[in-house]
């Protein structure tokens, strides 16, 4: 330090100590003058007996010494209350000390300065026909005035200092390990790791859902706080105090939210963003949703409570205040979905967002359990009823959307439609939240939950089948409308019974369908090979009328020869026509080659063992018989294998 700061220092100290004096010098002569008085009093007193002194001596010495001894007891009585006094003026002094050094160097003793001025000041004004305390109190009151403005100060430095915004990390940290996001940080934006992958209805855990309590201010600093406001209340400064904590508060808790990913938008533009973007807008908002109530909300009521303790008309206001604006641009958003345009894609998330919604539900009416929630809660309980009805009305969309669905795609290899495979993983997909629906259901007012589920699904199923029988005549060939139909009505029996879905159909609807599957299947044999059969009967073999010369047992080699020639034209065009089309499923595909050899192998073999040596006999026998049953066995091997158009013939 140089000698002009000394300098400086040493002037302020001299300064201070002079009005000091000043002050105990003013003191003091005030004193002498009440001490005086009294001496006044008795010196007049004793002039005016003198008199009478003369004329009743002894009742004069009498009454001098009762008026003595009277007078001493009330210069002691004065002498003790100048004492207290001058205690009081004594106290004023060191407290006035204390205020002025300020409550940043020790916060405790400056506090018991400021309930030391007030018992001060109401002691004076108690004591108010003293001549000098009205100086006192007026001093006293000043004191007050400067150190609550310093305590505002100090309370605001110190929330200030020691409220920060949480970073993303610190938050996934207090997350179960199973909601934890994984450590990709490329997704857009770039504030935090993707919570895409968090945990949501497909990763449910049987592992313990625990959370790491959230603390958003050190300990040590609440009891500190909690002292401030006592006394920023007791000094009548309700206002500054609930302004400040507030603000503070309010700012810190956007800040973290912000930091986490939180945006504020509004219905407008969730109307107009493009699907993937809300989707997963959708998805991060709830974990958003997750993490403030269960760690954000519920931490900021615990330091609230502990810094407004005993301060119940201000604890539960303030903490309303401070949560209010971040509660309410989070139920915006998931109100803004609930009354978008409904479409089937949406279901599955609005029934994540009412999971979370009940989910949260208890710990929302713990944390905002006071009376000046209730509007917080009433909105939650708003949104997850909202969101319930539109999940419910998007339920049955889908079913009417499935029923009309006119897209013009057409599978040219009779193949499984898009159409079915996209309807039967949404049942899949619906079946994961069975649970979740039955209780929807059941908030909507419907006894039988599972039973109103059963029926829907019902109704979904005889859905796809009225539109797949619309699509299944768009084609010209009639066995490949029996094929379509075929491969994808077993796709969907096959669906049902490898999932929940069974259960809920029940094995009656699996049957029936399985027996439909095999319908179509004997359908399309008809339809395709029934002709060619024809042509390895003998029914129509007979010879009568015929002018051939060569016969064998009354039947025409021309006649033979015609038979071989239609049926290599027919099998041909078969294999070349079917070998393009497509049964999916390897099992089906097998039983249905199996089928269709089984019926025409044998009656080619009886044919050709038959007819066969009049055509051998004769000239260019390959010509007609062209495949041996082994061939056609291999060939048939081909078929419904989904070759494209303009792959050469195996």
């Amino acid at each position: 330090m140089g000698v002009p700061e000394v300098m400086e220092t040493l002037k302020e100290k001299t300064a201070f100590m002079r009005e000091s004096l000043q002050k105990s010098q003013t003191i003091t002569d005030n004193m002498v003058a009440i001490l005086g008085s009294f001496d006044h009093r008795l010196s007049a007193l004793e002039t005016a007996m003198r008199p009478t002194q003369a004329l009743f001596p002894s009742l004069i010495r009498s009454l001098r010494t009762h008026a003595i001894r009277r007078a001493h007891e009330n210069i002691d009585k004065t002498l003790k209350a100048a004492e207290v006094i001058l205690g009081q003026f004594d106290l004023c002094r060191k407290a006035e000390a204390k205020i002025l050094r300020g409550p940043h160097e020790d916060l405790e003793s400056y506090l018991e300065a400021i309930d030391q001025l007030r018992g001060i000041a109401q002691f004076f004004s108690s004591n108010k026909g003293l001549k000098s305390c009205v100086g006192v109190l007026n001093q006293a009151n000043l004191l007050l005035t400067k150190a609550m403005a310093k305590l505002e100060d100090e309370f605001k430095q110190l929330l200030t200092s020691y409220s920060k915004p949480v970073e993303p990390d610190c938050l996934f940290d207090c997350l179960p390990n199973s909601l934890k996001p994984s450590g990709d940080k490329s997704n857009p934006g770039g504030k935090s790791p993707s919570l895409g992958n968090m945990s949501g209805h497909q990763n449910k855990s049987i592992e313990p859902v625990v959370y790491t309590p959230l603390t958003l201010m050190p300990p040590r600093i609440l009891p500190l706080l909690h002292d401030l406001a006592m006394q920023m209340v007791q000094s009548g400064h309700h206002q500054q105090l609930f302004i400040t904590y507030r603000d503070i508060r309010a700012s810190v808790l956007e800040q973290t939210l912000r930091k986490l990913g939180v945006e504020k938008l509004s219905k407008e533009e969730v109307q107009r963003m493009p699907w993937e973007v809300l989707e997963a807008k959708i998805g991060n908002w709830i974990h958003f949703m997750r993490i403030a109530v269960k760690l954000l909300f519920a931490g900021e009521k615990k330091i609230c409570d502990q810094i407004f303790e005993g301060i119940d008309n201000l604890r539960d206001p303030v903490f309303v205040e401070v949560t209010f604006d971040s509660v309410s641009v989070l139920l915006s958003f998931g109100e803004a979905i609930a009354k978008s345009k409904r479409s089937p894609e949406k279901l599955f998330v609005l029934l994540d967002m009412y999971e979370i919604m009940r989910e949260i539900q208890p710990e929302i009416e713990s944390v905002f359990e006071c009376k000046a929630c209730m509007e917080v809660i009433e909105a939650s309980l708003s949104l997850t009823k909202h969101l319930a009805q539109t999940a419910r009305e998007t339920f049955g969309d889908f079913e009417e959307a499935v029923e009309n669905d006119a897209t013009k795609t057409t599978v040219l290899d009779g193949t499984v439609h898009p159409l079915t495979s996209y309807v039967i993983n949404y049942v899949k997909f619906l079946f994961d939240y069975q649970m979740t629906l039955c209780q929807l259901f059941q908030d909507l007012g419907d006894e039988d939950a599972e039973g109103q589920l059963a029926t829907l699904t019902t109704q979904i199923m005889t859905a796809l089948q009225n539109n797949l029988d619309g699509k299944s005549k768009q084609y010209k060939d009639p066995a490949l409308t029996q094929l379509f139909l075929m491969n994808n009505i077993h796709y969907i029996v096959r669906s049902v019974r490898r999932s929940e879905a069974k259960d809920m159909l029940g094995d009656d609807w699996v049957q029936i369908h399985r027996r439909i599957v095999q319908q179509h299947a004997n359908q399309y044999k008809r339809i395709s090979w029934a002709k060619i059969l024809q042509c390895v009967s003998v029914q129509g073999l007979s010879s009568s009328g015929s002018v051939d010369a060569e016969r064998s047992s009354g039947v025409s080699r021309a006649m033979v020869k015609e038979r071989f020639k239609t049926f290599n034209a027919q099998f041909e065009e078969l294999h070349q026509r079917q070998s393009q089309w497509t049964v999916p499923d390897s099992e089906l595909r097998e039983s249905l080659r199996l089928s269709i050899a089984e019926v025409l192998l044998p009656a080619y073999r009886s044919f050709l063992k038959r007819f066969g040596p009049m055509i051998e006999a004769g000239k260019n026998p390959q010509k007609y018989i062209r495949y041996s049953p082994e061939d056609l066995d291999r060939m048939l091997s081909e078929f419904f294998e989904g070759k494209t158009w303009n792959e050469p013939k195996r």
